[in-house]
This record gives structure tokens, C-alpha cells and sequence, in this order.
């Protein structure tokens, strides 16, 4: 079984190493293709180098309002017309933002993807925002943000360990903004950012398909060419000053269970630690084998869940985290302590070298078997190209497979510590009898 993983790695490796052609064209803005021929198909990609972080205290939420204004209509196209082009092409288009990123997308067959380049080209520059069109979206987001936060406790205390984790980066704010700044937005403020932001010189398109490479780019220059580049953004983000001690924030809300979240301020992967960061959180979090669903959930019997991880993939220091949803009639001051037994317990006791083996094979075989289809080809292409640049996919497997036990056990005692730390807890609050009656 070990033999035949390995040997199924080994093969899936090979093929991963993607053959990305980089390409710049004089107004800044950069080309990546991977020719794949294995189907007819292709995803036409671009990404812009914009999201929360960008964003400016009282005027957060505007990378992602952003995103949704960009399917509103151009001078050229008007409302819906683009996704209607992209559909009735028989492909698919939709887009995502991120704290470090705003990316747009579509798949289609090979023999139209070149049916995008214009649309995407026409939205980059002659997007239509009105303070009407702006202010009705506005409203949409408003809605999205109650349904999947302010209704959604465990994502409300996510956002309120954010921002006391962070003081002075903007990280701090969630990428849909905060509400009292979208009730107060300024459309003007919107079209500023578009200006700013939606530029050849910041953004990066990618295709990946049965593309030939030198006729798609010939398209790629005649269309996007002729874009004036835009003016030169400054890094503006502040650095975060150094925590002192542990910061604890409670949340009140209706729920069903408590709930633990604690967060560790750690590098990014282009730090030597962030390996050993990722295989730290494969060994306590991967799979039902993993230490803490073995000790919290299967064992103690106090969780229904328990899990870790590490992020990463962003452009400046992240966060390490580690959680757990109190089982019925458990109190969550004793799954805080399981939880911070099992760290304690890789702190001060080597992971033996079959256990380290294990999560870093898990941590290859996922990241190289999420690449099974040319849009998560692209996907990965762009967000380590927004982040850290795409060339260190490749390292990125080569610093996996150099981790040791000790790694594990030595980045554990430097940055899982209370001077790093900031733990949100969930009290849930009954639901009131009106409420219920109303829902």
C-alpha cells in the first residue's frame, strides 16, 4: 500500500510540473498559458492584484462590491449579457474575491475562448457605475453579509478573532466589509477603486487548455494591447506590531453549541518555518486519524468537531488555527484545554518519523490531486502567483518532503504561544420565544 502511494505520487508529480509560459506585454500586463491537451477545453482567467487588503478603515467592502458590479453591464454590454454570452457559448463564468485578490473566470470549449477576451477586456475599462446600479447592489451584499455572518455565529466570531488579532493590518476586516461601512458606502468611493485598481499593469490573466500558445497570446496583445496602463500603487499596508500576550474575546449569540476558535500569528510560506507550519497542521488536523479528532472527538467524546491548520498562501503573515465545536452538555472551557493539551503534547514529544511521513504525504497527494482539472490547474497558477509568485509551486513540494520531526515539534514551541495568540469562544444564548414564533 505504502509502495503503491508513493509510486502514485511519483507519477502525479510528473505531471504536475505545469509547463507555464510567461509572457509581459508592454502596458504591464502579464501572461501565463499552459498548453494542455488532454480535452477540448480551457479557462481564460484574470486576476487583479486588489481585495480587503487594499481596502482603508470606514471603507471596507469594496474590492467585493466590486466583484459583483463587474457582472452589471459595460457601456458596450449591458446588464447580465456577459454571463449569457459565456452560457449560451455552452461554458460556464463566475469570480471570487480574497483578502489579497479579485479573480474572474470562465471555461468553456477550446475552440471559444477566445469569446472572453473581449468581454473581460470591455469590463476592465468601460464598466458602467451608476450611484443607483451601485447603491441597489450595495444592498444585495448587505443581505449576503447577514445570511453568512451576522446569522452565522462560528463566521461571526471568525470575524471578531480577526480584528483582535490584528491591530494594525488590514487583514483585520472580513473581505465582505463591515456592515456600518457598507450602510454608509459612497459610490464615488467605488469608482475610485475601479479606476485605481482595474488595470492591465495589475492584473494577471491565465489560460490553461487546449490553447495553442502563440495564438492566444497574438489575441490576448490585440485586445488587451491596446489598454493604457494605469497609475503606480504604493504598498500601503501597515506592518503589525509585535502582540504582548494573548487577546480573548467573547461572543453572546443564538446557537446550538460552544464553540472555540484560536488564532496564532505565523509567516507566510516563503518562510523557512512554513513547511513544517503545513505539516503541523496535516498531523493534528488530517482525517479521522488526525490527533485531534482521535483525542477530542473519538476519545474524549467532548466535540463533534476539532481541527487545525495553517494559511499560508497570502501575501504577508497570516495566522495559524486550531478549533473545536463543543459536543451536547460539554463545557467549552474543557475542550479549550483538550485542544491545548494536544499542541502542548507536539511541543514537548518528537512526532515519531512514520507519523510526519504520513501527513506530508497527505499534504502532497491533496495538493496534487486538487489539480485534476484545468481550472484548479489555473486557480493554483494565480493564487500563489498573487501571493508569493507563481514559480514557487515548485519549491513548494520540494520544502514539504524536507521536513523532519523536528521541524514539527520546534515550529510548534515558536509560534503556537499565548504571545501569538488571540481564542474567541462562543457562548450560545436560547433562542427567545418570539424569535421562533417568527421564524
Amino acid at each position: 500500500m505504502i509502495i503503491s502511494l508513493l509510486f502514485i505520487l511519483l507519477l502525479a508529480t510528473q505531471a504536475f510540473a505545469l509547463p507555464v509560459n510567461e509572457y509581459m506585454l508592454d502596458n504591464g500586463l502579464k501572461v501565463l498559458i499552459v498548453e494542455d491537451h488532454k480535452a477540448p477545453t480551457a479557462t481564460f482567467q484574470i486576476w487583479y492584484r486588489v481585495g480587503s487588503r487594499n481596502e482603508k478603515t470606514g471603507k471596507t467592502g469594496l474590492s467585493h462590491l466590486l466583484e459583483h458590479m463587474m457582472f452589471k453591464g459595460t457601456k458596450n454590454h449591458g446588464p447580465k449579457i456577459f454571463s449569457q454570452t459565456v452560457q449560451r457559448a455552452g461554458g460556464t463564468d463566475n469570480a471570487f474575491t480574497s483578502k489579497d485578490y479579485t479573480g474572474y473566470f470562465e471555461l468553456l470549449a477550446s475552440d471559444r475562448i477566445s469569446l472572453p477576451i473581449e468581454l473581460e477586456a470591455d469590463r476592465m475599462q468601460n464598466l458602467v457605475l451608476t450611484k443607483e446600479s451601485v447603491l441597489s447592489e450595495r444592498d444585495v451584499v448587505m443581505e449576503e453579509r447577514r445570511l453568512r455572518y451576522d446569522d452565522d455565529p462560528q463566521n461571526f466570531v471568525m470575524e471578531e478573532v480577526f480584528a483582535a488579532a490584528f491591530k494594525n493590518h488590514s487583514y483585520r476586516w472580513p473581505v465582505i466589509g463591515w456592515m456600518s461601512d457598507l450602510r454608509t458606502l459612497n459610490p464615488d468611493d467605488l469608482i475610485s477603486h475601479y479606476k485605481a485598481y482595474y488595470a492591465p499593469n495589475n492584473a494577471v490573466i491565465i489560460v490553461v487548455g487546449d490553447v495553442n500558445q502563440q495564438e492566444i497570446l497574438g489575441r490576448i496583445k490585440s485586445v488587451f494591447g491596446s489598454i493604457p496602463a494605469g497609475p503606480l500603487l504604493p504598498e500601503a499596508v501597515p506592518e503589525e506590531d509585535e502582540q504582548k500576550g494573548e487577546r480573548r474575546i467573547y461572543v453572546k449569540k443564538e446557537a446550538e453549541l460552544p464553540y472555540v476558535l484560536s488564532v496564532y500569528k505565523v509567516p507566510n510560506i516563503t518562510h523557512q518555518d512554513g513547511f513544517a507550519l503545513d505539516v503541523l497542521g496535516s498531523i493534528l488536523s488530517d482525517g479521522k486519524s488526525s490527533r485531534l479528532y482521535r483525542s477530542l472527538v473519538y476519545e474524549k467524546q467532548i466535540a463533534i468537531s476539532a481541527w487545525a491548520g495553517y494559511e499560508g498562501l497570502y501575501k504577508d503573515p497570516f495566522l495559524f488555527f486550531s478549533g473545536a465545536t463543543a459536543g451536547q452538555g460539554k463545557k467549552i472551557e474543557d475542550v479549550e484545554k483538550a485542544l491545548l493539551d494536544e499542541i502542548e503534547k507536539i511541543k514537548n514529544e518528537l512526532p515519531s518519523v512514520q507519523e510526519v511521513q504520513r501527513a506530508k504525504n497527505q499534504v502532497e497527494a491533496s495538493f496534487i490531486m486538487q489539480q485534476d482539472s484545468i481550472y484548479m490547474q489555473a486557480k493554483t497558477i494565480g493564487s500563489f502567483e498573487m501571493s508569493v509568485g507563481w514559480r514557487f509551486i515548485d519549491k513548494y513540494l520540494e520544502g514539504i518532503r524536507t521536513v523532519t520531526p523536528e521541524d514539527v515539534s520546534r515550529v510548534a514551541k515558536k509560534y503556537l504561544i499565548d504571545e501569538r495568540k488571540t481564542t474567541g469562544i462562543l457562548i450560545p444564548l436560547a433562542r427567545e420565544v418570539g424569535n421562533e414564533k417568527n421564524r
